[in-house]
């Protein structure tokens, strides 16, 4: 008898039995859909963690961090980044652009109305690199920011708290005493980590008149090419460190060293939850044992009869094997459209990206298979070893 010929025939029993077949196949179908499913979400989530902490505008954290020796000098600078030192970066070969920021936490109000939000002063890099985007009114300008203009972008959270959901286009709000006109609100942030803050941004130069700050607290530059990351990061703590005359004070944080420290733990994460899920495939390999076991039981007349008629051992022993290995082939079929279908419906309400691994479906499939083949022997094995005469006399 041909392979061809054992698979129609398996066909046949399968179809012959479908509510059998479909409970054998349950615990087949369920651990395959786990496993794919547990898999794109870890995937999905790493890629998702990645854009948001390490971006992809290719950036680099500077960071101030003084000696125990300057400490005792009493070098500490809260606001350690100067003017001077935002230009010298800018003179960076490759470069593209430098953020700087200072952020302090005030009330804000409007009329009777009042609310507790954060301050942030900002250059002009630094709405484009930390994709920002104003969705109703608009964004500074360069007169804006070289004029000083008191005005200022708010958040969707602030629009809601001071606001009551109106438009605040226009209006005059007061940070501390001093007034300034909101001409813009930030779109909301979507995604399974957004978080919706009470914030203001307002043009560094008009923070730096209304509250007396003279320096920039923080510092982010943006380089032309990932490649470029460490080199440059290095050249600019280089430069730092010899205008303020300090010894590695000026650090930098690299974004792609900590995502990568992310990816590591997330796989590890995935691994051992994979894992687990795939315990089901085994579950589910021993009801199918179990179930090609009643098959046999069921089938010895017939064994009987095709020995009789010259059947080989080899050939009953096949008959068996690809009767289990169909049906955890179907299961696994079945698992992976489930499995891929579930993992669309996550990625797509957390809003990250789904990333089914194509090899760990064709891991699937070809597990399934294995399970079949291995959990299929002993019955296989039990059918082919069956004597004709005594299988004829079976009732």
């Amino acid at each position: 008898m041909s392979l061809w010929e054992n698979i129609k025939m398996a066909l046949m029993s399968v179809k012959a039995h479908k509510m059998r077949s479909i409970l054998t196949m349950l615990g087949i179908i369920i651990g395959v859909a786990a496993v794919i499913v547990v898999v794109a979400i870890g995937q999905g989530g790493e890629a998702m963690l990645k854009s948001q902490i390490a971006g992809d505008g290719n950036t680099i954290e500077v960071f101030y961090q003084p000696s125990e020796e300057e400490m005792q000098q009493g070098k500490w600078e809260e606001n350690p980044f100067t003017q001077e030192d935002i230009r010298q970066l800018e003179g960076i070969e490759k470069v593209s652009n430098v953020v700087a920021s200072s952020s302090e936490f005030s009330t804000a109000r409007l009329r009777e109305e009042e609310t507790e939000t954060s301050i942030t002063g900002i250059n002009e890099a630094y709405l484009d690199v930390n994709q920002l985007k104003v969705e109703k009114g608009r964004s500074f300008t360069s007169a804006d920011f070289l004029g000083g203009r008191r005005v200022a972008i708010v958040s969707a959270a602030m629009q809601e708290e001071l606001f009551e959901g109106k438009s605040p286009i226009g209006e005059i709000i007061r940070i501390g005493v001093q007034p300034v006109e909101v001409i813009g609100v930030l779109e909301k942030p979507t995604g399974l980590f957004a978080f919706g803050s009470v914030e203001t941004y307002i043009p560094w130069t008009a923070m730096r008149n209304m509250l007396g700050t003279s320096n920039y607290s923080q510092v982010t530059l943006q380089v032309e090419n990932a490649d470029d990351i460490q080199p440059i990061g290095e050249r600019a703590t280089t430069v730092l460190n010899q205008l303020h005359d300090t010894d590695d004070s000026y650090q930098v944080i690299n974004m792609e060293e900590i995502a990568q420290g992310i990816g590591q733990v997330t796989t590890i994460m995935t691994t051992i939850i994979g894992s687990i899920a795939g315990i089901s495939l085994l579950v589910g390999g021993i009801g199918v044992m179990n179930i090609m076991l009643v098959s046999v039981t069921e089938r010895t007349r017939e064994i009987g009869i095709r020995k009789s008629l010259g059947a080989t051992r080899q050939q009953i022993l096949l008959q068996f094997l690809v009767e289990s290995i169909i049906l955890t082939l179907i299961g696994g079929i079945i698992g992976i459209i489930l499995g891929a279908g579930t993992a669309y419906l996550v990625s797509f309400f957390a809003d990250w990206p789904s990333l089914i691994s194509w090899q760990v479906v064709l891991g699937a499939v070809l597990f399934s298979m294995l399970i079949g083949v291995a959990f299929g022997l002993l019955p296989a094995n039990k059918a082919s070893r069956l004597d004709p005469i005594d299988s004829l006399r079976y009732e």
